[in-house]
């Protein structure tokens, strides 16, 4: 292989590798929705495929499934400390919707597991 060859499969590789989700809505303001139960409920329902979805929601939706199953490894960090906010926040206040989703999107319980320790680490009491 030529270095031009080689140049141009490295800046694939280093795209793929550095490949995030769009930040477009990495400012939503979760407080507002984790204080607001209405709020919450159409992104929930958007998400389990029970309502209507916002486009960020949508955004949400499309990779919900593989961002359980990846830990979030294309979230931005933005992302990842959002979703440790509400998935601490459904553990603790919502833990029926946390149930609903964690059937839906880890069938298996690997995902959960790990959730559910990072809220134990975070002096979450999840019931039994």
């Amino acid at each position: 292989m030529s270095h031009k060859g080689l140049l141009v499969l490295l800046c694939v590789v280093a795209a793929v590798v550095a490949e995030t989700y769009t930040d477009k809505y990495d400012n939503i303001d979760l407080k507002e929705i984790i204080e607001n139960k209405r709020l919450l409920l159409v992104y929930v329902n958007c998400i389990l495929d029970k309502g209507k979805c916002s486009p960020e929601g949508k955004e949400l939706k499309a990779h919900m499934k593989e961002a359980v199953e990846t830990g979030c490894e294309k979230c931005t960090e933005a992302q990842k400390n959002g979703t440790s906010t509400m998935i601490d926040h459904l553990i603790k206040a919502e833990p029926e919707i946390w149930n609903e989703m964690t059937a839906k999107f880890d069938p298996t319980g690997e995902g959960r597991k790990v959730y559910e320790e990072r809220a134990r680490a975070n002096g979450i009491i999840i019931p039994k």
